[in-house]
Parts: C-alpha cells; sequence; structure tokens
C-alpha cells in the first residue's frame, strides 16, 4: 500500500518538475510522505 502511494508521488512530483503541473501541492505531499516513511523506519516498521 505505501508502496503504491510512494510511486504515484513520485511520478506526479516528476511531472510536476517538467510540466509545473500540480504546483507546490506535489512537493508538499511527496514531502509528507517521506516524513512518514522516516517515522516508521525509526519505529523499526517494514517500508513496503
Amino acid at each position: 500500500m505505501l508502496r503504491t502511494i510512494v510511486i504515484i508521488l513520485a511520478i506526479l512530483w516528476i511531472l510536476g518538475l517538467i510540466t509545473s503541473v500540480g504546483g507546490p501541492i506535489i512537493h508538499l505531499l511527496l514531502v509528507i510522505a517521506v516524513v512518514i516513511v522516516v517515522i516508521n523506519l525509526v519505529q523499526g516498521k517494514r517500508i513496503f
């Protein structure tokens, strides 16, 4: 589940860099996803 979200956000982020679609919203969502992954790593949970 988390892997799918990360892949979708990464694709949207790349599209946002290339075509400026989504503006700062996609960058904010990507940062939130990275923070969640780091929190899971610190707590010892599996990422994928």
